[in-house]
């Protein structure tokens, strides 16, 4: 499954609304007479709710590679997206971390934009022996690539897709099944990976699987920002990926 989902996934809610009410105490008749004559007011309109953003506006603020000059840009494709819809979970409270890593929507949103970037390797010296330029080249496959994933929802969607997935935490902890385009890997280990701040909530796992008998990580980075909701999904063909935090702080600067 690894090398299926990473090439495809970085290679390759609801509002609810509160009613006030408003009672008036009956006193003593004395208390009545010298009652004051002013009727209540009338209750504040309600705010407006929340308008989400739409693909276009969000690719926008999506990163280009003049944010990052230092990494290599890529489109997320149609199919990938299309993958990533499709894509279940054994354990229904962890298939919002599912859907974070496969660069789709976490509940309904009203657009959602996509790019996938990976730092470039160190060149190698001019007169570098084959085996430097082997080592270099070796070096920049196992280099983090980051899958980056803007969504945005009307009202509080982003709030409960974010907390979707902090309560994922818990229940996901000891590893799930996931699901995509029939294809089943299995993930061991779900853990808080090192904080970080940034918008105006965010939350980072380490989530480790097995796959054909080998290792691998993927870090996991997810900052809310206002109504949007940025997903930071990293691996490493190498197996181990580090947290893009260069990436997420260049994002979430983007944002605002």
């Amino acid at each position: 499954m690894r090398s299926t989902l990473v090439r495809r996934t970085v290679l390759s809610a609801s509002a609810v609304s509160l009613a006030l009410l408003a009672t008036a105490c009956g006193g003593t008749e004395k208390a009545d007479a010298k009652k004051d004559d002013t009727k209540p007011s009338a209750s504040a309109p309600a705010a407006p709710a929340v308008k989400g953003k739409t693909d276009a506006e969000l690719g926008g603020v999506l990163l280009v590679q003049a944010d990052l000059p230092d990494y290599v840009f890529k489109a997320a494709t149609p199919e990938e997206a299309k993958a990533g819809a499709g894509a279940t979970s054994d354990k229904p409270a962890c298939l919002p971390l599912v859907k974070a890593q496969s660069m789709t929507a976490i509940g309904s949103s009203s657009g959602t934009a996509r790019v996938k970037v990976v730092a470039k390797g160190k060149a190698p010296a001019a007169d570098a022996s084959p085996e430097e330029k082997l080592k270099a080249g070796m070096d920049a496959l196992g280099a983090t690539a980051t899958a980056v994933t803007l969504q945005s929802y009307e009202g509080k969607g982003a709030e409960d897709a974010f907390a979707s997935l902090k309560s994922a935490g818990t229940p996901c902890a000891s590893g799930y099944t996931a699901t995509q385009a029939g294809e089943a890997g299995k993930v061991t280990k779900v853990a808080p990976a090192a904080p970080v701040t940034a918008g105006d909530e965010a939350i980072a796992y380490t989530i480790a699987g097995d796959a054909d008998g080998e290792a691998f990580t993927t870090q996991l980075v997810v900052v809310r920002k206002g109504n949007t909701l940025a997903t930071f999904s990293a691996v490493s063909l190498a197996g181990t990926a580090e947290q893009p935090t260069a990436v997420v702080a260049a994002q979430v600067k983007k944002l605002g």
